[in-house]
């Protein structure tokens, strides 16, 4: 894919804010497509109704292996060149953790650990969806990063729903960030926690992300997640 140039070419060294913007890494027609797939429920291994659990409003859908051809590639290919950037990460907040160059590689020590099921997921959120602020960890094993692609364009497609991030700061309060991206956008952003610059070295900084509530219209994104769930 061409832009995995830009990704490997996109910051995300410590010290930044966690998260990086690729525009227009999927087509109209590719977010078209994934929509229109909500409803095959052959595709997916799981549906979940965000209310129910108290994770907010709306539902997203787990996919079922075999994924579709377009997540798995981009799930292959975006690996290797965050992998790069993981094992930086580690080796400044001297965390022994090394991560295999193959996303293959890394499933299979997921599945070493129990950790099965496949977690590229797609999300849909109506009038008054939202999704409170969490971490999309599944077990013992995660990688450093995950990726949320926007199918729907804000101010078109619908209002408000903004991406989130919120990062802990050490004896203050947290740091909210906005993160605007367009319909076919990818957001590359921390799963767990990034290394951030101190006094005495560098330190872990806790982020958790989610979406602020939704005015009006449908608004979908696709959330590609590298390790496996339990």
């Amino acid at each position: 894919m061409k832009e995995l140039e830009s990704l490997k070419n996109t910051a995300l060294p410590a010290g930044h804010a966690g998260f990086a913007r690729i525009k227009n890494f999927l087509s109209d027609d590719q977010c078209a497509g994934l929509i229109r797939n909500y409803t095959d429920d052959k595709l997916y291994r799981n549906t979940i109704d965000m209310k129910r659990y108290r994770f907010g409003e709306g539902q997203y859908k787990y996919f079922n292996y075999p994924l579709p051809d377009i997540i798995q590639k981009i799930r292959t290919e975006l690996y290797e060149p965050l992998a790069v950037i993981a094992n930086d990460w580690n080796e400044k907040l001297a965390i022994d953790i090394r991560y295999p160059k193959t996303h293959g590689e890394f499933v299979e020590i997921c599945h070493n650990h129990n950790q099965l099921r496949p977690t590229p997921l797609i999300l849909r959120y109506g009038p008054g969806g939202h999704n409170t602020l969490h971490q999309d960890l599944y077990g013992d094993i995660y990688f450093p990063f995950q990726v949320v692609f926007m199918l729907t364009q804000k101010g078109v497609d619908y209002e408000g729903g903004e991406f989130v991030l919120t990062e802990q700061v050490p004896r203050a309060q947290s740091i909210a960030r906005v993160v605007q991206a367009d319909k076919g956008d990818a957001v590359v952003f921390t799963t767990n926690f990034r290394p951030v610059s101190g006094s005495r070295g560098y330190y872990r900084a806790k982020l958790k992300h989610g979406v602020s509530e939704v005015l009006s219209g449908q608004r979908y994104a696709m959330g590609i997640i590298f390790h496996e769930a339990r």
